[in-house]
């Protein structure tokens, strides 16, 4: 999988694809994360990429012509299953997002800033728009950080265990179950015995109810759907 994010701030994007996950599935090839500097796409002698809002108003608006240069560009030496753009009023993203995204070949995420782009790149070049959450970043760097690594921790060969992500909370729309690990005992906390029994059959059982009772009583609205 290739990835290739469009940021105004690129440094910001440095050490969280240079460590853990990420940094393994790269050296092995598995994906492909390149990030490019708008401001390389900026105008005139200053390399401007933002500008006044027509109409008035608080706030400096990413320009048109930066950004559509650098798509262009891009999709000029491979196509693309998607552009992104990372955005406060976009699709929440979720597991089922994650999912879908890392089934794709080749993306391109766009990182907003200031106020935020022109319209008419929403309207024409963007393919999908998503948030993190419902609050304002600085900028989309990060929120791009959280994207690719949800997406490329599904890609097959990223993680040492593939079957650990499919464990994960919310692939199968309820939470994980607790987890336990050596000493069986400690300060007198006990791990519960169904775990120490041996008997695989008891421990999914166990495990599938007590995912089914966290998410009743965490996130109820996860259920909702039912």
């Amino acid at each position: 999988m290739r990835i290739d994010i469009i940021a105004t701030i690129p440094e910001l994007l440095d050490s969280p694809f240079q460590h853990s996950i990420l940094k393994r599935a790269s050296s092995k090839g598995v994906i492909d994360v390149n990030v490019h500097d708008l401001r390389k796409y900026g105008l005139g002698n200053y390399n401007q990429i933002d500008d006044y809002q027509y109409g008035g108003g608080a706030g400096m608006v990413l320009r048109i012509e930066p950004i559509f240069n650098c798509i262009e560009k891009l999709k000029g030496q491979r196509a693309y299953d998607e552009v992104i753009y990372m955005t406060p009023d976009g699709h929440t993203f979720n597991q089922k997002w994650a999912n879908s995204f890392s089934l794709k070949k080749n993306l391109i995420i766009l990182c907003g800033h200031y106020k935020g782009i022109d319209q008419r790149i929403r309207d024409h070049l963007v393919t999908t728009e998503i948030s993190i959450g419902d609050y304002v970043l600085s900028g989309g760097e990060l929120a791009a950080a959280v994207l690719v690594d949800a997406i490329c921790r599904l890609v097959p060969g990223t993680m040492n265990d593939e079957s650990s992500a499919l464990e994960d909370s919310f692939q199968d729309g309820l939470l994980a179950p607790p987890i336990y690990t050596r000493p069986a005992e400690f300060n007198g906390w006990k791990v519960p015995e169904i775990l120490l029994s041996g008997h695989n059959a008891n421990i999914e059982e166990w495990r599938e109810e007590m995912a089914y009772q966290r998410t009743k009583a965490l996130r109820p609205d996860l259920l909702e759907d039912e």
